[in-house]
């Protein structure tokens, strides 16, 4: 199971050199993926920890690709309906070349209505236009002269550039936990992204995902994948109102009691796991970063021999 975390570039004061700190560290210690976060603007009367002081994941991530060299670069996740999607696909594909080829893009539909609200997209048109884009993100990072009409684009003797370094493509791993979401998955995508969901839950999901993967008649197996907030027994601090995780399923506890957790989402398929420390202090983070590398990654690697 590959371990990474997210990057804390939200809800707090911004410190570039703080983030360069963590990145560094992350790679430094070997963990596998860094990983990046998006909404563009919340509601004020909306309690989450994206509300304040939030870069834009697009922004965060050419930015990680010029400070990193090894470690995977990841979007947990990038809502699809927000923005004109092939402008995305062109920012994404730089992004894994300038990366040498580090980068796993996650997407999805998007559920906050009030941002929705706020950029002028119609809640009802999220799963379309967001199966437009996953399409058109496939087409032009294989072919340099896509033929293309839809709702959001219109292409037609035009050469797309640059191309991604990965091939065929980066891999598109789609978060949700509706039945649609998990339909999507296996439609359109390489994979699952879960979000906070507990062992259970994301086993059933998993199991969900694998029988429409073989519906679809899909080739190899489905990536399944999971993100969820990681607070370390004795390590964590708290840099932001707890109240923020809301109703998350959180990892939680001793190191033991999160080991084995973990195990279970091992055993359910799970692959790689992105942990949301951001609600922790920076001093925090970096202890978090070593434990995750020196203890926790050990004890899963022993499961798997």
């Amino acid at each position: 199971m590959k371990l990474g975390i997210c990057l804390p570039h939200y809800g707090r004061p911004i410190e570039p050199s703080r983030l360069i700190q963590l990145a560094a560290r992350a790679e430094e210690m070997g963990l596998d993926s860094l990983w990046v976060t998006d909404h563009v603007v919340v509601p004020r009367d909306v309690a989450l920890i994206y509300r304040d002081e939030m870069l834009d994941p697009l922004a965060v991530l050419p930015w990680l690709a010029g400070v990193t060299e090894r470690i995977a670069l990841g979007t947990s996740v990038i809502v699809l309906p927000y923005r004109s999607p092939l402008p995305v696909a062109k920012l994404l594909a730089s992004v894994d070349v300038l990366s040498a080829g580090r980068l796993i893009v996650g997407v999805a539909v998007g559920w906050l209505e009030g941002e929705f609200a706020a950029l002028g997209i119609p809640f009802r048109e999220r799963g379309r236009r967001a199966d437009e884009a996953i399409d058109l993100f496939k087409t032009v990072w294989t072919q340099e002269y896509p033929q293309i009409d839809t709702a959001g684009a219109h292409l037609t003797g035009t050469k797309v550039s640059p191309m991604p370094r990965q091939k065929p493509r980066p891999p598109i791993l789609v978060g949700g936990a509706s039945d649609g979401a998990l339909r999507r998955a296996a439609k359109l995508g390489d994979g699952w992204h879960a979000s906070s969901v507990p062992p259970a839950a994301f086993r059933a999901s998993a199991l969900a995902v694998t029988n429409y993967w073989k519906e679809f008649k899909r080739d190899g197996d489905a990536d399944l994948t999971l993100r969820i907030p990681l607070l370390i027994e004795g390590i964590h601090r708290p840099a932001v109102d707890p109240a923020l995780l809301g109703t998350r399923h959180v990892l939680r506890g001793s190191l033991a009691s999160i080991a084995r957790e973990l195990r279970q989402y091992q055993t359910a398929g799970c692959t790689h796991v992105a942990l949301e420390v951001s609600y922790s202090t920076y001093p925090s983070i970096l202890d978090t970063i070593d434990i995750i590398a020196e203890e926790l990654r050990p004890a899963l690697e022993q499961r798997d021999r």
